[in-house]
């Protein structure tokens, strides 16, 4: 069984079809594809699909202090998350860069955070060395627990069909009778659904939902419909200088009306009298050549880089896209270079990947002042 640190290796790696990644792939340990990975996308976009997110680590935080104590560690307003929701949350450094980042439910008195697999020691360390007196019991729950993901239009139909209960709204999380739970999510796509199931019953779940009508899918699937989605992926779409307003991370995993906690002085001087660098944006790449950018990559404005690329994908309508960070004066019309040596191709900005340039709340008020 998978432990602190281990790397998962699912069975269903060797489940008709399955397709292992790439060495050096991010999502070792899970299948790839099942054959025909276009088809995958298409029946997540239009119909459902299931995929194997086995190698996703879980930490879980039982204990009566587990809300107040994750609401002080936390970007995320902890206090107020109800028995029966989810949400999402980033641990800072003291200059507000992400140093984690976790998807959560507050299910039967735990608090669940999955979390990149490399990230769970880490975490864990973290999470130990800030209990002192609270009434927390922070552990590895990695080997009790994998992480399947619905995905489409129908999947609450099919979970309805098998007697899986369905959470009603966007991040509402239910237990499951046999243990672990179901958390709705907002991405990618909007009838997104990720079971939490006992690892040890992980074949069974993937045999019942597959014989339901779930079209078995890879993660190239669902990372392409994750960056149609505009979602940032720690390690990938992040560097050691990202902060949480370059990837649309506030909202969803930064709550702004909320108290101390480190690298709050960082988001509240960004939202409020500053901008952020860089932006996360949604590139379109020239897919007549074989080759394509890797993460890392500098984005480049004729000689003079002006970004990082992240993640990199080929999608079934899109064609081959790539989220970056890209500096805020990059105009939206510029014709960029991605890639070094003999990966480099050219890039468009997609227009409707640009967030909204509010004016920060201070700048705004002193202007006003000054009328």
């Amino acid at each position: 069984m998978p432990g602190t640190g281990d790397r998962v290796n699912s069975p269903l790696l060797t489940a008709p079809g399955a397709v292992a990644p790439f060495d050096g792939a991010p999502d070792q340990g899970v299948p790839w594809h099942f054959g025909d990975p276009f088809a995958e996308q298409r029946s997540a976009a239009r119909s459902v699909a299931v995929v194997d997110r086995s190698h996703r680590g879980v930490i879980a935080v039982p204990g009566d202090d587990r809300l107040s104590w994750l609401h002080s560690l936390t970007s995320q307003h902890f206090a107020a998350l109800a028995e029966g929701r989810g949400t999402e949350a980033l641990v800072l450094d003291v200059q507000g860069r992400v140093e984690h980042h976790a998807v959560v439910a507050n299910v039967g008195g735990t608090v669940y955070l999955d979390v990149e697999a490399r990230t769970t020691e880490p975490l864990l360390k973290y999470l130990d060395s800030m209990r002192f007196w609270s009434k927390v019991e922070p552990r590895d729950a990695t080997a009790e627990f994998a992480v399947l993901s619905l995905v489409g239009p129908d999947v609450a139909a099919l979970l309805a069909k098998l007697d899986v209960p369905v959470p009603g709204k966007p991040d509402e999380a239910v237990a499951l009778p046999d243990g672990g739970f179901a958390r709705r999510m907002t991405w990618p796509g909007h009838d997104a659904v990720d079971l939490a199931v006992p690892r040890a019953d992980l074949v069974a779940w993937w045999g019942r939902l597959t014989d339901a009508g779930a079209r078995p899918a890879g993660t190239w699937a669902f990372e392409a419909l994750r960056v149609e989605s505009l979602r940032p992926r720690l390690g990938l779409d992040t560097d050691e200088k990202t902060i949480p307003h370059e990837v649309n991370w506030i909202g969803s995993a930064v709550h702004l009306d909320k108290g101390c906690y480190r690298g709050q002085e960082t988001v509240s001087k960004v939202h409020n009298v500053g901008r952020p660098p860089r932006r996360m944006l949604l590139l379109h790449l020239d897919g007549s050549r074989e080759v394509q950018p890797e993460t890392g990559d500098p984005v480049l404005l004729g000689d003079r880089v002006v970004g990082r690329v992240g993640s990199v994908a080929l999608h079934h309508e899109l064609g081959t896209v790539a989220l970056a960070l890209v500096k805020r004066s990059v105009p939206v019309d510029a014709e960029l270079l991605l890639g070094v040596d003999d990966r480099v191709v050219q890039g468009s900005i997609d227009p409707d990947s640009i967030p909204p340039d509010t004016p920060a709340l201070g700048r705004e008020a002193a202007r006003n002042l000054g009328r």
